[in-house]
Parts: structure tokens; sequence; C-alpha cells
């Protein structure tokens, strides 16, 4: 095993774990979690503490607004406030309009359905990463991160290394060839490798006790 393959099996058994699953959404093909990775994603654009946007995504489903049925039939406050009890002050009142706009044109575009957004794109990544950025509050840092984990359950998007996780790839001296990368991870999924990658290029200690412990 070269050092490479050494720094990638360091990462991936500290920091092997995506975002949605962290944040306790259990990823599948169907409209109910991909619904609750847009709002993560949402959440996590934004120039707040990831903790805090994890936090965040876990309060908005204690309070039933796991749907965009639900989001959208929410008054304003109501999301304020789950907002607020996830640590999500700062852009809380932004963002609860923010949700309910993007809950409405989800439910009233393709049936509250990501998958049916999946089909329109017709397997197109370019496409898919446009058309996620008409939802308010989902630019391309948000496309990015929903593309990033999605990949998971629709494989046409994988591999997903964006400029983020190539990022992280460069801090732990690692290629920045997409293909080459997930070589280096075997059969290390490409979304679980994409958010180690990440978290090593937003928080510098991840990458240098990679590296320490790859020696």
């Amino acid at each position: 095993m070269d050092r490479q393959e050494r720094v990638v099996r360091e990462l991936r058994s500290a920091h092997g774990r995506t975002y949605a699953d962290e944040a306790g959404i259990r990823l599948k093909d169907t409209p109910q979690p991909l619904y609750r990775l847009l709002v993560l994603a949402h959440l996590l654009s934004a120039r707040i503490r990831g903790s805090i946007a994890l936090a965040t995504a876990r309060a908005l489903h204690e309070a039933g607004l796991r749907d965009p049925r639900r989001m959208a039939r929410a008054d304003w406050q109501e999301r304020v406030d789950a907002l607020g009890r996830g640590g999500y002050r700062r852009y809380d009142e932004r963002t609860a309009t923010q949700l309910g706009e993007a809950a409405e044109l989800l439910t009233e575009r393709w049936g509250g359905d990501l998958r049916r957004l999946r089909r329109e794109a017709d397997g197109k990544v370019s496409e898919l990463r446009h058309m996620l950025q008409e939802f308010p509050g989902v630019g391309p840092a948000g496309a990015d991160i929903f593309l990033r984990e999605v990949q998971a359950v629709w494989p046409e998007a994988a591999p997903y290394l964006d400029a983020k996780a190539l990022q992280g790839a460069e801090r732990l001296k690692l290629p920045k060839d997409p293909d080459r990368l997930t070589e280096l991870a075997g059969r290390t999924g490409p979304a679980v490798l994409a958010a180690a990658l990440v978290r090593a290029a937003v928080d510098k200690d991840v990458a240098d006790d990679t590296l320490r412990r790859a020696g």
C-alpha cells in the first residue's frame, strides 16, 4: 500500500461518514429523504458552522417539516422557530422564507418528488446542477453539496468530486483527478469519499491529523 492509499484509508477511517447520515437522513431514492437532503444542502451552503446546519436539519425534521407539502403549509413563524431551535439564528428569517418558496416550487413543478426533476435532467449532471439552483436559497454551493451526497443513490452523478472536495484532496497531497481518487478509495463509495475530502478542506486539523497517522 503506497502513501496515498494510506492517506485515503486513514481519512475514511476517521471521517468516512456522509453529511446526510450525520443529519439522521437515511438516504434512499424516495421523495422524503431526497427532500430532506435538499434542505440540508440549502442549510450547509450558508456561511455558518456545519454543526449548526446539521443540528438545524434535525430540528426541522423533529418539527414535522420533513416533506415539501408540510414545509409549504407551515406558517413562516413556525419555520423561523424550528430554525432557531437548531441554532440557525443568523439567517433564520430569510431562510424561513426561502424554504417555504422552495417547497412550493417543488410541489407545483415536480409534485413534491425530486425524482421527477432527475428524470427531467435525463442523466445530465450539468442539467441537474442547473435545475437545483432554481430553488430559492440553493446556489452553486448548495447544488454541489446535494450532488456530492445524492450520488450514493443517483449513480449517474458519480463520481461527483467538486472543487471543495478537490481542495481537500490537495490539502492531503492527493491527486486532484476524480477517477484516480475513486481508484484510491477502493470500495469506499464516492459520496463517503467526497464528504471526507470536504471535511479535510474545511478543517485543516482533519488534514494534518490524517497525514500524521498515514506516516
